[in-house]
């Protein structure tokens, strides 16, 4: 069995989602296929995510609903006629989209959250009605009571119990269209994945059916090395390892969710990208372990949006417990951390930004000063992360010497350095401005004199 997930851009329109339809008829192992809200049409275009988002934001500013809500169901209602449906999906969806704009929005985020789901779940249920129309049987199956997620305000993930649950669709004669996105906490209560998250409910799907492949649509042919769009024609990726696909999505690699890979690495499912306008490239597969190319280095990745907390205590070192409660007093902040280098005297934490606010900011520097006694603590903002990830790394003796001096060619100066034990990734924080000098010069320096694997 195939589990298939299709992407904003896979199932934007009419003409989109007829590929769709093609390349799951043209293999019957594929009966399990994950669908996200549409996407854009054009560079111009606007997701019907966005438009979700703004219709809910509407409601509760209590604007003028009805231009809203027609412009979201007018993309659907455009979609089927292209696909020659008749009215009756659009009046399903409209129906459902009012129905949900008429609910209690005194809990904004759960309101929010009830509104964007509408994108992938009222998507599914048009694909699945044309899947029907062209003779290819089709059911649309709710997350209800099969996706069951943990409770607010934990961070949203899918309880053992869910995959439970979906196990049973591997007994499916149909195809099965399950709406990405989204599930429900035993109470009921609709909470969604981060964006992006269509990748972790098919990634879910797959392990809960124990599928032979999960394939994930996109609109690209595959990974590439670095990011086309700052780096010219940079080198494809065949074959990556779970773990390095997890570094790599970690910073910015946009291709595939970083959280999604977790379902199919505990079943040890192989992962193929491929792309939905050309459905018979090979695609990037990322597996438990892989072929060792001449490369050391697989890819290198780059993401901004990064805030570093440093602190300074003279004999830091010698006091038992610092790092831990510095930690705690950020934990009850409900803040994650990304990476803790520290020397004898000295701590940094670095977190992403969008966490922070000048409120909280406040409250842990006059804690950490009042708790922990620090002689200075300070934030500073607008950093980026520059990942390097290889399994092949670990043999290789000077790489980071390399890659310092390929940042230090750029003018740009290293902020932070660090190095797991596992070494599979070497992460630098460096200001934001020089994100992209930075990434073409470590380009240039792994990639641009060695032959293609």
């Amino acid at each position: 069995m195939i589990v298939c997930k299709f992407g904003g851009t896979s199932v934007a329109s009419a003409e989109q989602i007829k590929k769709v339809a093609n390349i799951v008829k043209s293999n019957p192992e594929r009966k399990i296929v994950a669908v996200s809200a549409p996407g854009k049409r054009s560079s111009d275009d606007i997701k019907v995510t966005d438009l979700l988002i703004d219709l809910a934001n509407t409601v509760m500013m209590k604007g003028n609903v009805e231009e809203k809500i027609r412009a979201v169901v007018n993309r659907y209602r455009d979609i089927a006629d292209e696909l020659g449906l008749d009215n009756l999906i659009s009046d399903i969806i409209e129906q459902d989209i009012r129905g949900r704009v008429a609910e209690d929005y005194t809990n904004k985020e759960i309101f929010l959250d009830n509104i964007k789901a509408s994108g992938e779940d009222n998507n599914a249920k048009l694909i699945a009605c044309y899947f029907n129309a062209i003779g290819m049987a089709a059911k649309y199956v709710s997350p209800k009571d099969r996706l069951i997620l943990n409770d607010i305000p934990e961070r949203t993930y899918a309880l053992p119990e869910a995959y439970e649950n979906l196990s049973v669709l591997k007994d499916t004669e149909e195809i099965i269209v399950f709406p990405g996105f989204f599930g429900y906490t035993k109470e009921g209560i609709l909470r969604t994945f981060d964006r992006g998250g269509s990748d972790i409910t098919g990634s879910i799907l797959a392990s809960a059916v124990g599928a032979d492949l999960y394939e994930n649509f996109t609109d690209v042919d595959c990974v590439f090395a670095a990011n086309p769009k700052v780096v010219n024609d940079p080198v494809d990726i065949k074959e990556i390892s779970y773990r390095e696909m997890r570094e790599l999505s970690y910073a910015g690699f946009s291709v595939f969710h970083d959280e999604a890979l977790m379902p199919v690495y505990k079943q040890g499912i192989p992962v193929n990208i491929k792309n939905t306008n050309n459905p018979t490239a090979p695609g990037t597969r990322i597996l438990p372990t892989r072929t060792q190319s001449n490369r050391p280095v697989t890819g290198i990745s780059a993401d901004s949006g990064f805030s570093i907390l440093y602190v300074s205590k003279y004999l830091m070192n010698r006091e038992v417990g610092f790092g831990r409660k510095l930690l705690q007093i950020i934990e009850e902040e409900n803040i994650s951390y990304e990476h803790t280098p520290s020397g004898l005297d000295d701590i940094s934490v670095i977190m992403r930004s969008s966490q922070l606010t000048p409120e909280i900011e406040k409250r842990i520097m006059h804690r950490v000063k009042n708790e922990l006694c620090a002689d200075d603590v300070q934030f500073s903002h607008n950093f980026s992360m520059i990942v390097i990830v290889g399994e092949g790394m670990r043999h290789n003796t000077g790489l980071a010497a390399r890659a310092a001096a390929a940042i230090s060619g750029t003018g740009a100066n290293i902020e932070m350095i660090n190095q797991g034990s596992s070494e599979v990734s070497l992460v630098f924080g460096v200001r934001s401005e020089f994100e992209n000098q930075i990434l073409k010069g470590l380009y240039e320096e792994f990639f641009a004199a060695i032959p293609t694997a």
